[in-house]
């Protein structure tokens, strides 16, 4: 094949990567950097909702937290017909404890769910409020359907899909021609700080986005993602839509939550982070924290006789998890969890300087067609290794 015909279609393929980066970045950019920003607050949902639920100089208790008072006291604060789910138990002791409840639903709604912040030395209920309600709340309903019930989560996936395009596509452009390795990674590839700064933190943050992206993927169509995971790795049953795992949870368990706390903490070098009510099988899921370990511990107990089992999650199941914890930066270290906090912010900082990029070559281009060849030249050389993302 003659050199000149080669080089004509690289460079016709790059046109064509470019433009795709370009209309997919400039089209989309109203609803990929909310979804990335809101994604990028949830990160540390946790730190700053434990540190706006706890009260000034508050102190870790001297005496464990009276368990059944606080769900009795929740139960109350919650009013009829509401049952508890489940109770978090913060790993700083300073922090309350917090109760989940569901109430009834009205007919063709969902049921009503309920937080309950419990102070660890009285047991007081410090507040209650619906979870969806507020601004966490908000974010995650958000991030995860848009608030949009039936087509919401599918806009999502959809939206990643295109992440995952502006990641790859951004990576092959920035990609330095003729082996120029030794021009790819400085600050100085063009005149312009919009184009410098698009190039080089698009680069750096181009592999936890496609990660990112991968991930958010497979959360926004859970039973698709079950269902191709499942066939290369065994999953345990997906759990029916109710109460705790496996359904609706038990109305009236045999042993109490401060039974199933006391046993739970008997293990060796763990703390509990959650305890589930029992569903229907009859068994307590507690959720463990253990010295030296990275992921939860999962233990049940069963409600009739005591017995405790440990929980060994399949193949399938444990890469579900992680697939989740990589996706919200959980269970995987500050780095990373500093890293996909970035990757929700980046999107906005790419979508920025992406447009300044492309409205000041339309600029250049004018200014040509207006023969006027040496005030483009003049405004903005070329970039070394025609790197820009689009003509």
């Amino acid at each position: 094949m003659p050199v000149s015909t080669s080089t004509h279609r690289r460079g016709a393929l790059k046109r064509l990567w470019r433009n795709i980066h370009l209309w997919l970045g400039i089209g989309l950019f109203i609803l990929l950097v909310p979804v990335a920003l809101s994604g990028a607050i949830l990160v540390y949902h946790d730190d700053i909702g434990e540190f706006m639920s706890t009260p000034r100089g508050a102190v870790a208790p001297s005496q464990p937290t009276d368990i059944a008072l606080a769900v009795d006291n929740a139960r109350k604060a919650a009013g009829d017909g509401f049952v508890p789910l489940f109770i978090g138990f913060p790993e700083n002791d300073r922090v309350p404890l917090t109760i989940a409840l569901r109430g009834p639903a009205a007919k063709g709604e969902r049921p009503v769910r309920l937080t309950a912040t419990i102070d660890r030395h009285d047991a007081h209920v410090i507040s209650i409020a619906n979870f969806r309600n507020t601004f966490f709340g908000f974010m995650h309903v958000f991030h995860e359907n848009l608030t949009i019930p039936n087509y919401g989560r599918s806009i999502v996936g959809w939206t990643g899909v295109a992440m995952l395009i502006l990641s790859l596509t951004g990576l092959y452009l920035w990609w330095p021609r003729h082996g120029q390795w030794s021009r790819a990674f400085v600050w100085r590839r063009s005149p312009a700080t919009s184009s410098n700064l698009h190039y080089m933190t698009g680069f750096w943050i181009c592999f936890p986005l496609v990660l990112i992206s991968l991930t958010g993927i497979y959360l926004a169509w859970p039973q698709q993602g079950r269902e191709l995971l499942s066939s290369v790795a065994p999953m345990t049953a997906q759990p029916q839509r109710g109460g705790g795992p496996g359904g609706q949870v038990m109305a009236n368990p045999t042993r109490s939550p401060s039974e199933i706390f006391a046993t739970a903490s008997a293990r060796p070098n763990a703390t509990v982070d959650a305890i589930f009510y029992p569903n229907q099988t009859g068994a307590w899921r507690v959720r463990l924290r253990e010295e030296g370990k990275t992921e939860p511990v999962t233990i049940m107990i069963n409600d009739r006789s005591g017995g405790i089992s440990v929980v060994q999650p399949l193949s399938g199941d444990r890469t579900a998890s992680w697939i989740r914890w990589l996706h919200e930066g959980s269970h995987s270290g500050e780095v990373w969890r500093f890293v996909a906090f970035l990757s929700g912010i980046m999107p906005a900082v790419l979508g920025v300087t992406g447009i300044l990029i492309w409205l000041r070559q339309r600029r250049q281009r004018a200014l040509i067609k207006n023969n006027r060849p040496h005030a483009a030249a003049n405004t903005a050389p070329r970039p070394v290794g025609d790197a820009a993302p689009a003509e």
